[in-house]
């Protein structure tokens, strides 16, 4: 195994092609990206990083942002994006925790953290939204030559800190080898070549925009469309010169919303891609009568890449998240004995494979937790059935037990989400006093305003089995989502922690 930049095939890509389209129309060449990471390289290693050293970068998206991925590889270092919208004291628990030799951020940024502890020590440049600040000045004015470290397979490339919606979080340790299979297995499944566009409008602090997205068209010779957000004009306007897009479900709930989004809009794009959070049956549906695509969902996670797709061709099956990846392994135990489970029973989902993580930084108690042999205990609930379909149910900490029965609140969302009046759903179980817990459906209806509880509850009477059904609905106008469009199902728990305290009305 080789540096991972190496194995991406980088240093041999055709000089002259696009690498990417900026939106304000400057291209950048496989040329430009070779010289700009020698670059920043060169100037990382002026700033005092080593091989082995963590670069911790939170910036808003910009092309720079990837040449310092890039140079980090480059480098020997293990690259650190930070989700821009951190907190200064969740910014800090990083520091403390990876330790960085080098922090990049935003100028105001680097103005709060001055007198902090915390970074006593700690080397800081800047990027801008602009891709201007500090570092940038540095890497302009360094030689656009550079030899890339070697590299193993096992040796560090990436360190992603998880979003902590369920406790601190934590950093997930990913080697050349892990990013590497994943890149080119895609590179496969997905048919990429060096004739596609893909359509980039994620966020790349996250494996999805970062590994998925760049890594893939790397590894083709492909070229982005690279948008700093998704901006549904931009990302209208940009269609029609697209061959893939990839995207979260609200990319694809917006687009709909969107009456100019038809057919023709779609034309040019070969693949649809959906990931980050669960992509309604619904949504999968409409989209496919609105476009003629359908849409290929696929499932990942920050400690193991991507592990499962739905075919490129054959069936892609809504509901579900399609076959296991070529040389990935899934197996469904119960949860609490570790048996297989038969098909078409829910347990929880385990992983094995080249893809799978390192381990968590600092955390070998937790690592080995995690793991039962080589497989990953990933802490979702899902089944695979007959066919061979994996289907996700839910995280094991969403599982409802009421009366002592489980329910998955994903079954439950699909059936709300068939109903007309309902846009989209969250279920969630909060304490009760008589059951352990209580189900809660949190809608958002297509028309704000409707609150008709009576209907709902007659819709899904012949649909779930009565200890399905909710024993409460709430009404939002928008269910919380964190960065990645995940529904924030913790926030609505501790919203709705007190609902069967005093009351027994059905509506919130």
């Amino acid at each position: 195994m080789t540096n991972l930049y190496d194995a991406l095939g980088v240093p041999t890509a055709a000089p002259d092609r696009i690498f990417a389209w900026l939106p304000e129309g400057k291209e950048i060449t496989y040329a430009d990206l070779a010289a700009n990471s020698a670059r920043y390289a060169n100037a990382m290693a002026e700033c005092g990083v080593k091989p082995g050293d963590r670069v911790a970068v939170q910036a808003e998206k910009c092309i720079e942002m990837l040449f310092i991925y890039l140079a980090s590889l480059r480098l020997g270092a293990v690259f650190l994006p930070a989700n821009p919208a951190y907190t200064l004291r969740e910014l800090e628990h990083i520091l403390r925790d990876a330790e960085p030799a080098l922090l990049v951020c935003a100028p105001e940024t680097r103005a709060e953290l001055e007198g902090e502890e915390t970074v006593s020590g700690l080397r800081i440049e800047t990027l801008d939204s602009s891709g201007g600040g500090s570092l940038a000045e540095l890497a302009a004015r360094s030689s656009e030559s550079f030899v890339t470290c070697e590299r193993a397979g096992d040796d560090l490339a990436a360190l992603l800190y998880t979003s902590g919606t369920t406790g601190r979080p934590k950093g997930v340790m990913l080697t050349h080898g892990n990013l590497a299979s994943n890149a080119f297995t895609l590179k496969e499944c997905w048919a990429f070549a060096s004739d596609d566009r893909l359509l980039h409008a994620l966020p790349i602090f996250h494996t999805h925009g970062l590994f998925v997205a760049t890594n893939v068209t790397l590894a083709a010779g492909a070229s982005l469309i690279f948008l700093p957000r998704f901006s549904l004009p931009e990302v209208l306007d940009a269609l029609g010169r697209a061959t893939v897009m990839m995207g979260v479900p609200t990319f694809y709930i917006r687009l709909l919303g969107e009456p100019a989004f038809d057919r023709d809009k779609a034309a040019s794009v070969r693949l649809f891609i959906s990931g980050s959070a669960p992509l309604s049956a619904d949504v999968h549906r409409e989209f496919a009568e609105r476009t003629g695509h359908a849409i290929l969902e696929r499932y990942g996670m920050t400690e193991t890449n991507m592990n499962t797709s739905n075919p490129y061709r054959g069936e892609r099956r809504a509901g579900t998240v399609g076959f296991p990846l070529p040389g990935v392994s899934i197996r469904i135990t119960d949860l609490e004995s570790g048996r297989l489970m038969e098909p078409g029973e829910v347990g929880m989902i385990e992983i094995a494979g080249p893809n799978v993580f390192k381990g968590y930084w600092n955390m070998p108690e937790k690592s080995a937790e995690e793991f039962r042999g080589e497989y990953f205990i990933s802490g979702d609930l899902g089944l695979i059935d007959e066919d061979g379909y994996v289907h996700i149910v839910g995280r094991g900490k969403d599982l409802i037990i009421s009366g002592g029965f489980n329910i998955y609140p994903a079954e439950v969302e699909e059936a709300i989400d068939e109903i007309p009046q309902v846009r989209e759903s969250a279920v969630i179980g909060v304490p009760h006093p008589d059951l352990g817990e209580g189900v809660i459906a949190v809608v958002a209806p297509m028309d704000k305003g409707f609150a008709d509880v009576s209907a709902l509850e007659e819709a899904l009477a012949g649909k779930l089995a009565r200890f399905k059904q909710p024993r409460k609905f709430a009404f939002v106008d928008e269910l919380p989502r964190n960065a990645m469009g995940k529904i924030q199902k913790a926030v609505l728990r501790e919203r709705f922690a007190d609902a069967f305290a005093h009351s027994e009305e059905h509506s919130l």
